[in-house]
């Protein structure tokens, strides 16, 4: 499987990170399946740090071979669990430990319906019904050094 990462550089030996800010899954090393999405975000991290380079990185990573030796979670859609690990993640509360995450992103389209969920003005199903109409887009998120392993760096490109 091929995943991307958007960024002001290219990155050959991806590290687990901890952010600076609140993210779906936590601190970890975060791809996308999606090529425009990683696109879209080496733009906003160009811009956010004033660089004057956006770069994709390109990875190969065994899916399946991670999978079967390494524990992760998996959310193919927007579902209760999903909104429970990415609210925690979001909140600072701290979530299962695993190796990787794959799911969807709640991206800066989503982020007002999960913003009005977190203030209470949504329910939970109410929040999971207007997430299901959006097209949400997928990361897949290293977590443990463990799971770096499984991803091996083919290319860059600058924007």
């Amino acid at each position: 499987m091929i995943v991307y990462h958007g960024c002001d550089r290219k990155i050959e030996h991806p590290r687990i990170m901890e952010p600076n800010r609140a993210l779906d899954f936590g601190k970890g090393f975060y791809t996308t399946l999606n090529e425009m999405q990683a696109k879209g975000f080496a733009m906003k991290v160009k811009d956010r740090s004033h660089s004057e380079n956006a770069v994709v990185s390109v990875y190969e990573v065994n899916l399946e071979q991670m999978k079967a030796e390494l524990n992760g979670m998996w959310f193919d859609e927007p579902d209760e669990a999903w909104l429970d690990y990415v609210s925690a993640n979001r909140n600072g509360v701290p979530t299962t430990a695993c190796d990787f995450v794959y799911g969807p992103v709640a991206n800066d389209d989503v982020f007002r319906t999960f913003a009005a969920y977190q203030a209470g003005v949504l329910t939970k199903e109410e929040t999971l019904a207007r997430l299901k109409v959006k097209q949400l887009y997928n990361q897949l998120t290293f977590k443990s050094e463990k799971s770096l392993k499984y991803i091996k760096f083919l290319t860059a490109y600058s924007l």
